[in-house]
């Protein structure tokens, strides 16, 4: 699952929000999660921010509804002190289980396949049509053979059950990108970035806003 580590920054980047800052945040995230539940809850769970709902905060909420990354940013904190607060008493626990099971199912493949398309799109497999909205995009384009030759090593590690498939995967394209030219190399070590251009720097003014950018705050949080 180290994937996210590299995924999780480029994908909320594009809000604007500093990709180096964001990385460092990503990694303590990850790595606090991953000690908390190991050494509270006495779970052997991983836990990293979440696939989905970092593309909902940046193609939806911050792209698509046109808020500023530091107003989603604080209505994410406010939804996290909500979550903390219904998991103390016990109504997360009910809602979940008020769930059918069939619509877990749902969820997941629906999120499943939104991922697939950012994904496609930013490999350039598909590309944007005014008719049908989905094309095929220029798969004769190094970056996209790479992006599909990388996909297809994955799913061949994975298939023979080799630990760490996607992050193998995701360093052969990166490395193969750099010895064709198509990346620029800066390296292996380097400082650790600051992450002050992102650390506390959710608006909550604004996220507390009824109606920002025209639309009410529970929309914000779904």
């Amino acid at each position: 699952m180290a994937y996210i580590v590299l995924v999780n920054p480029s994908i909320l980047s594009t809000t604007g929000m500093d990709l180096k800052a964001v990385f460092v945040a990503t990694c303590l995230a990850a790595a606090l999660g991953t000690a908390i539940m190991g050494l509270v809850a006495n779970y052997p769970i991983a836990l990293a921010p979440g696939m989905g709902l970092n593309a909902y905060f940046t193609f939806t909420v911050v792209k698509g509804m046109g808020i500023p990354w530091q107003a989603a940013l604080g209505a994410v904190f406010i939804s996290g002190i909500v979550f903390l607060a219904i998991s103390l008493f016990k109504v997360r626990e009910a809602i979940v289980n008020a769930i059918p099971q069939s619509l877990k199912f749902a969820i997941s493949a629906g999120v499943g396949m939104f991922l697939a398309i950012i994904a496609l799109k930013n490999a350039g497999v598909i590309a944007p049509h005014p008719a049908t909205y989905i094309t095929l995009g220029d798969i004769h384009s190094p970056t996209t053979l790479l992006a599909i030759m990388g996909f297809f090593v994955i799913v061949a590690l994975e298939y023979r059950k080799i630990p760490g498939s996607i992050i193998i995967g995701i360093l052969l394209v990166t490395a193969l990108s750099i010895v064709l030219g198509l990346s620029k190399f800066d390296g292996i070590l380097a400082p650790v970035p600051s992450m002050a251009p992102t650390f506390m720097a959710m608006d909550l003014h604004a996220a507390l806003n009824l109606k920002p950018a025209g639309r009410d705050l529970c929309f914000l949080l779904r």
